[in-house]
């Protein structure tokens, strides 16, 4: 990991050379341009424990081009992780510049990218920059129909896929961020819908369930999300060993990672060890196609490592369901999902409704995973404009 002092060298040698004319390599790199490692934007200040939950450290004007008009700014902010810990997030406010004709006032969303990765090479707020973002369609179609979508970190500085509670967390004060930012004109008392599928999904499924007890003071008027990997326990047994053995390898990196007390690294051998190191920094598609049909005993010290009641405790920490969301929600998943098995999702939508929870669900006999975000983002979209239109009236 490269230093605060040595990022901010390079930086102060990228101004330095910007002072004498005038070739393009002399000129300072774009904001948001460099990986967040190396980025002082997104250091956290020595007294960050000093700010309020999604009090604003900083920000700055972005180029995100996805081809609406739009003003972007990178909001960093304290947030706080799993053990309630603070660290710095990051949030990306994108503002369509043509003026809004639509009833009522602008439609504002949080839009969760499915990051599923151990990198922040791989974080949105550099990857919109840098026009290597996936997954984006709901965020472009969002934005054509004129709302002001957030775009958070989720994640975080320690890219922690499929960690739940600090997820929510980064989510919730990204939405407080953006409300205390007077440029994007939403406001403190704006009423937000949520939106995710798949990583993304159970971002956004995390964050309607820990709102009323982590950010009661803001206002939602519903979520969507799709494809939502919902028991842990219950996944990591399916992908072990198969296709999408992959994001076991991701999430044993990010769990490590976020839970050094478990000490969960001391379980894995020689080969292991050298694993959790090739696997982190990594997107997605390199988690897959490096770690594909591998087992975890296989890099373990003779543990059945799902079984461990160090990581299986983690597993189930991470899953949802223990509590309800206030907000409405819209779900949907293909019954032949062949990566997130759409069972699961079943039994997080009746705990839910157990719970009191609202919520309208559909379900496509055939269908596949990334086709199915596809299929059912004009009907996920259609829930939020019809109840933040009723929210607004």
């Amino acid at each position: 990991m490269i230093t605060r002092f040595v990022a901010a060298a390079v930086f102060a040698a990228a101004a330095l050379s910007a002072s004498t004319p005038a070739v393009a390599e002399d000129l300072p790199p774009a904001a948001g341009s460099v990986r967040p490692d190396i980025d002082p934007f997104y250091s956290p200040p020595p007294d960050l424990a000093s700010y309020r939950d999604g009090q604003l450290v900083d920000h700055r004007e972005v180029d995100v081009d996805l081809g609406i008009p739009v003003r972007a700014w990178q909001l960093s902010f304290r947030t706080n992780d799993s053990r309630d810990h603070p660290e710095l997030g990051v949030t990306t406010v994108l503002v369509p510049t043509a003026p809004w004709t639509g009833s009522g006032r602008r439609p504002v969303v949080s839009e969760q990218l499915p990051e599923d990765s151990t990198g922040t090479r791989c974080a949105p707020s550099y990857t919109l920059v840098n026009h290597t973002a996936q997954s984006a369609e709901p965020l472009t179609q969002m934005l054509a129909k004129g709302w002001i979508v957030a775009v958070p970190d989720h994640e975080g500085p320690k890219s922690g896929f499929l960690t739940g509670p600090r997820t929510a967390h980064t989510i919730l004060d990204g939405i407080r961020a953006v409300g205390g930012f007077e440029p994007a004109g939403v406001g403190p008392d704006a009423v937000w819908g949520l939106d995710g599928y798949s990583g993304g999904g159970a971002a956004t499924a995390w964050a309607a369930q820990l709102q009323p007890s982590y950010a009661p003071g803001l206002s939602f008027a519903g979520a969507a999300i799709g494809g939502v990997p919902a028991d842990l326990t219950a996944l990591t047994a399916r992908f072990d060993g198969s296709v999408f053995s992959g994001y076991n390898f991701g999430i044993l990196v990010a769990f490590d990672r976020e839970y050094p007390e478990a000490d969960i690294g001391d379980l894995l051998d020689e080969r292991g060890q050298a694993a959790i190191a090739a696997a982190g920094d990594a997107c997605v598609t390199d988690l897959l196609v490096t770690f594909a049909f591998r087992r975890l005993d296989d890099y373990t010290r003779g543990t059945v490592l799902l079984q461990s009641p160090r990581f299986a405790a983690i597993l189930r920490d991470n899953s949802l369901g223990a509590t309800a969301p206030a907000m409405p929600i819209f779900n949907y998943h293909a019954d032949t999902d062949e990566i997130v098995p759409v069972d699961q999702a079943d039994q997080l939508m009746a705990r839910w409704r157990a719970g009191g929870t609202t919520i309208e669900t559909v379900r496509d006999p055939l269908g596949e995973h990334g086709l199915e975000a596809l299929r059912r983002v004009p009907d996920a979209q259609a829930f939020l404009a019809d109840r933040m239109a009723a929210a607004d009236r």
